[in-house]
């Protein structure tokens, strides 16, 4: 053997030698906080119900063990045992903050080693099979908060939420559809040997079907039509250039918005043609008229947003020489636009009654 090929063996078994040791000393490392991370006792946040709101009882909630633990582990390393729910909670993501029973079919994972998304596998490859929003949250491994999983993050977690919307403005999940669901994170969960909380199913759905009575209840669009007198069209251009100066932005959508200090929209203008506006025909179109419209249970205080919506119609009829009138075109008179305030206030006052806030991020979830 040469003494070149001798240096670098020699190089080789010391690299070795650094890497084996270090592995080792991370395992050591992340063995030891573990054990201080799960010794501890905390509040579940994310299963805080709102003031006025009652909790679940126990009887609706099933305790299911996917596997049995193996009784050589010790108490630092065997985190599975520890009791569900007593983790910390500090919360990271507003989503994950909105989870709740009333909303969501939800169910947690405790898993039984540290992993990050990827651990749930096949299980993305469903996620959109259900008809309704579907999230995971993780509780992190480091910080010990509650985020939004990413499938291919590199994010350890200790446990999983994972979690189906049970309604919005498609209607109520099926229970069809729920058990379908549960199987699903139910067949993960035994691939990875995590112990569950699985909700019942009959209950949450009895829950859900009352939900969305309210929420259709509640569900309002409410238009202020502008048109022009006799057969006259209006130029998309001027449409474009008046709805500017009440500072309405043409959106992706095709409509005007007026946005919020968070790029929210209060309400919007649409060509009564239902052909949307572009920036590049805003030259050449026409339209016969055009509508404003508040989505009620989507801007906070509605009816607040209402008045300055109707004071915008007033500007655009005035600067468009146009008429505002109802769906019927009979023209819009003072107290008319009266009643149809007292009606937002109406439907406002019956989603605060039941803990749904209009213009919420959890309202906006519900009438997606």
């Amino acid at each position: 053997m040469s003494e070149l090929q001798a240096a670098l063996l020699a190089i080789g078994i010391g690299v070795m030698l650094v890497v084996y040791l270090y592995g080792w000393w991370q395992q050591r490392r992340l063995s030891h906080k573990f054990g201080a991370a799960f010794k501890a006792s905390h509040v579940d946040a994310l299963y805080q119900e709102s003031p006025g709101r009652p909790a679940s009882s126990l009887d609706e909630v099933h305790h299911v063990i996917i596997d049995e633990q193996d009784p050589k582990l010790d108490d630092e390393d065997d985190y599975a045992e520890r009791d569900v729910g007593v983790v910390t909670t500090t919360l990271l993501d507003e989503s994950c903050s909105l989870l709740n029973e009333r909303s969501d079919y939800i169910i947690d994972l405790q898993l039984r080693e540290p992993a990050n998304g990827a651990v749930l596998g096949s299980f993305w490859q469903r996620k959109f099979d259900f008809g309704k929003p579907l999230q995971v949250c993780g509780l992190t491994l480091q910080s010990q908060r509650w985020e939004r999983v990413i499938a291919d993050g590199p994010t350890l977690y200790v446990s999983l939420r994972i979690a189906l919307q049970l309604v919005d403005r498609g209607g109520v999940i099926s229970a069809t559809k729920l058990a379908d669901f549960r199987d699903l994170v139910l067949v993960a969960a035994k691939q990875i040997q995590a112990e569950v909380e699985v909700p019942d199913i009959q209950a949450c759905h009895a829950r859900a079907v009352e939900l969305d009575a309210l929420c259709a209840e509640v569900d309002r669009m409410v238009g202020i039509n502008l048109i022009p007198s006799g057969d006259r069209m209006l130029l998309a251009s001027r449409i474009a250039q008046a709805a500017a100066l009440q500072d309405l932005r043409l959106e992706s959508d095709g409509a005007f918005h007026l946005l919020n200090a968070q790029g929210l929209s209060l309400f919007s203008l649409i060509n009564q043609d239902t052909k949307p506006f572009q920036h590049h025909t805003l030259a050449t179109a026409t339209s016969a008229g055009i509508t404003l419209l508040l989505d009620v249970p989507r801007v906070e205080d509605p009816a607040r947003q209402f008045d300055l919506m109707t004071r915008v119609a007033q500007k655009l009829e005035q600067e468009l020489q146009l008429n505002m009138v109802d769906d019927h075109r009979v023209v819009l008179s003072p107290s008319g636009l009266d009643l149809i305030r007292a009606q937002i206030a109406e439907v406002e006052a019956q989603m605060c009654d039941n803990d749904i806030v209009p213009g919420s991020a959890q309202a906006r979830r519900l009438f997606s």
